[in-house]
């Protein structure tokens, strides 16, 4: 079993900050991608942004980072803490929404391999 924990959200006026962390726990060996995903009201589940284990890159992962956060948000891992981080900056009231982690997993004892998300935090941007 495998747990994330999120932390961080909560309200913000427009063109503030927000730092959104999760912690992954339980039976890890690695852990191939950790990320962020968003839904808002009435809306899909989207990828927000992603860090891809690559132990060859110079910190490890490389990033993925949808075009709508592009230049405001960023993302970064603790590789030996199973953390990520996302930094939210110049919100936008479009930005309001439920955030998840997500992490693909590769378990230790259970062998096998899975996604896991944690139960998500409320981000709210006021204009």
């Amino acid at each position: 079993q495998v747990h994330l924990v999120e932390s961080g959200g909560g309200s913000v006026q427009a063109g503030g900050s927000l730092r959104l962390s999760c912690v992954a726990s339980g039976d890890i060996f690695s852990i191939n991608a950790m990320g962020w995903y968003r839904q808002a009201p009435g809306k899909y589940r989207e990828r927000v942004a992603m860090t891809i284990t690559d132990r060859s890159a110079n910190l490890g992962y490389s990033i993925n980072l949808s075009d709508s956060v592009k230049g405001r948000f960023t993302i970064s891992r603790d590789l030996d803490k199973n953390t990520v981080t996302l930094q939210m900056n110049k919100v936008e009231p479009e930005d309001t929404a439920v955030y998840y982690c997500k992490a693909d997993v590769v378990l230790l004892h259970q062998h096998g391999r899975d996604d896991y998300w944690g139960r998500g935090t409320q981000v709210t941007v006021s204009s």
